[in-house]
């Protein structure tokens, strides 16, 4: 089954989401999609690195940036999978297209691809998201296309996947169980 969980910046998804995938296996795949372009976040992604390997081989590592839904595809039907994060996937999706005119057409065609990705997808798989639609309208152009298609990626995910969550100041509460139906 593939499992959502989103919500804002440091609410708590990721530890959740690792609580989570244990909850439902003994081993697994954490793909994390983060990348070092700063100081700041390759101190981040050490600290991640180094917490994943104290947890005592529970998790195998793996990083992909940019081919998620490749991975996906070699990974199914193996260990639970958790992949942290979708947002910073689509961020290094966007800005390796960044300076090309069809950018948002190139990046749909990846959210569709992922989208298959997941669809098809054996096993246990856990996705964690941002939930980035909540705040103010970015001021620059790119910054509201990432927004939009963030929120996209969000919608065509979740319905793909058996449960969501949303979580909040560390509390997570399951959406799909609670979806209004026309």
């Amino acid at each position: 089954m593939s499992i959502l969980v989103t919500g804002g910046a440091r609410s708590g998804k990721s530890g959740f989401a690792e609580q989570l995938v244990f909850s439902l296996a003994d081993q697994a795949v954490y793909v994390a999609t983060g990348q070092a372009f700063d100081e700041e976040m390759k101190a981040r992604i050490a600290l991640h690195r180094k917490l994943r390997e104290e947890s005592g081989g529970a998790w195998e590592m793996l990083e992909e940036p940019l081919e998620l839904p490749e991975l996906l595809d070699r990974l199914s039907g193996g260990k639970a999978v958790l992949v942290d994060c979708l947002t910073l996937w689509l961020s290094n999706v966007l800005l390796a297209v960044e300076d090309q005119e069809d950018r948002q057409e190139r990046v749909v065609r990846e959210l569709s691809r992922l989208e298959r990705s997941v669809a098809s997808f054996r096993g246990t798989l856990v996705l964690v998201t941002n939930e980035v639609g909540d705040g103010i309208v970015p001021e620059y152009p790119l910054g509201r296309l990432y927004r939009d298609l963030a929120g996209r990626m969000n919608a065509l995910l979740a319905r793909q996947c058996g449960q969501v969550f949303l979580v909040t100041a560390g509390i997570p509460v399951e959406l799909k169980s609670r979806e209004y139906r026309l």
